[in-house]
């Protein structure tokens, strides 16, 4: 005999007096379905005759992240959705996404949206909330590998036959090659560029700060456009046909080259870059008050599932996991990179020192940015 399912129902004959009560009722309970996270019962009959409550909840998470991640989540969520549902039977979840670029993202988040979980390109978005006493002050700690599921990294996407021979960053600082360029001071993926040509100029002067700032004057007085995020860059370099290279994170030029201009383009690696991080934090502030915490925490873990880490190769993101990254060397080569915290300090000195008003930044770009 097959399980059935039965729910109260009200009485058809009401007193005015009982059906004012249920009104009250019925809106109290319309409230807490518009909170995301309302608890309702059902009976199952079992097939013994037994009779089983069943909690089901409806949970709905905000996550807030960067451009480029958008293609990421758009397949990571129906996996979560299928985990949370089997390890939660009678649950329901959905995800809403929101993308732009990474601290105006963070700026949302600290001005009042509503995140449940956010999902940044560098840590210093995630420490403006945790100032704010958004996140714990430990969210670092709270997963693996200090809250870093994968990582990616900077190169260059160039027209197909790479016809201005752009084979390093030292190419960018040639004269008559034009440049499209995410705006450092609104994106991660601007900042990730800045500091990846920064670094190389250091590590190929061996460290003489004056060389190198002579090279990022050169390189940066090539800039033809700076976006205000990594999506808006690859819009402008591919459907707009602007610039002869664009600057960008490794996952989004694999998507460039494979999917948006197969043909078109092609990538070139350069022999030393920057290895950008993508850090993840649960907004407490917020889930304590919906009651979504462990949910966003499940979320969160679940990024680190070798189903997700295998995604995240699939889309051209480098697993944390050494195992699923050595399995996807086709997808992602072996390259020299080094860390912006081990070459430029920590988040708050790098943004003090480049990227504030009148910052390095500011005094070596020969373009205004927007």
């Amino acid at each position: 005999m097959a399980n059935t399912v039965s729910s109260n129902a009200y009485p058809v004959s009401v007193s005015l007096k009982q059906w004012a009560t249920i009104v009250t009722l019925s809106t109290l309970t319309l409230g807490l379905t518009a909170c995301g996270n309302q608890k309702q019962q059902s009976t199952v009959t079992n097939s013994d005759g037994s009779v089983t409550t069943i909690d089901n909840k409806d949970v709905q998470l905000l996550n807030v992240s960067y451009d480029i991640s958008r293609d990421f989540y758009k397949d990571y969520n129906p996996l979560f959705v299928k985990h949370y549902k089997a390890q939660h039977p009678g649950s329901n979840i959905s995800i809403s996404q929101s993308h732009g670029g990474s601290s105006k993202q963070a700026l949302s988040v600290a001005n009042g949206l509503q995140a449940d979980v956010v999902t940044m390109n560098q840590g210093s978005d995630i420490e403006l909330l945790q100032k704010k006493g958004l996140v714990a002050n430990d969210w670092n700690k709270a997963f693996t590998n200090n809250a870093v599921p994968f990582t990616s990294t900077t190169v260059f996407l160039v027209r197909e036959g790479n016809p201005k021979q752009i084979k390093d960053w030292s190419d960018l600082a040639k004269p008559g090659v034009e440049i499209v360029i995410a705006n450092p001071k609104a994106s991660g993926s601007g900042r990730y560029s800045f500091l990846g040509a920064y670094g190389y100029g250091l590590h190929q002067f061996n460290n003489d700060e004056a060389k190198t700032q002579d090279f990022m004057k050169q390189l940066l007085g090539n800039v033809k456009v700076y976006e205000n995020g990594g999506r808006a860059a690859t819009t402008t370099f591919m459907q707009r046909n602007i610039g002869d290279v664009l600057i960008t994170f490794e996952n989004e030029a694999n998507l460039s080259a494979t999917k948006f201009g197969k043909g078109q383009v092609q990538i070139v690696y350069p022999s030393y870059t920057i290895q950008s991080e993508t850090p993840v934090a649960v907004v407490k502030a917020v889930t304590d008050k919906k009651g979504t915490t462990e949910a966003a925490t499940e979320y969160l873990n679940y990024l680190w599932s070798d189903e997700a880490q295998q995604l995240a190769a699939d889309l051209y993101m480098r697993p944390t996991n050494p195992k699923i990254l050595a399995a996807n060397t086709d997808k992602l080569p072996a390259i020299e990179t080094f860390r912006t915290n081990d070459v430029f300090g920590t988040w708050d000195e790098v943004m003090t020192k480049y990227f504030k008003e009148g910052g390095v930044f500011d005094q070596l770009a020969q373009t205004k940015t927007q």
